[in-house]
């Protein structure tokens, strides 16, 4: 199977969904957006301590959080 990555505007997205779902041989997945995001800030942050910009965090503290 290939992939193909499509950028969409936000205006034609929902009709451009609706279609490619009426065609039997493409299969969508649904990508979490939430999940996305707070993968996108947790790098930032990342970045961020191997700057020496944020803080390192203890382990313990860590934990904890969970």
């Amino acid at each position: 199977m290939k992939q193909l990555t499509l950028n969409i505007s936000e205006n034609k997205y929902k009709t451009f969904l609706e279609f490619i779902r009426t065609l039997d041989y493409v299969k969508i997945e649904v990508v979490d957006e939430d999940a996305l995001e707070n993968l996108k800030v947790s790098l930032a942050e990342v970045k961020l301590i191997k700057e020496g910009k944020l803080p390192k965090q203890k382990a313990k503290d860590f934990l904890n959080e969970l």
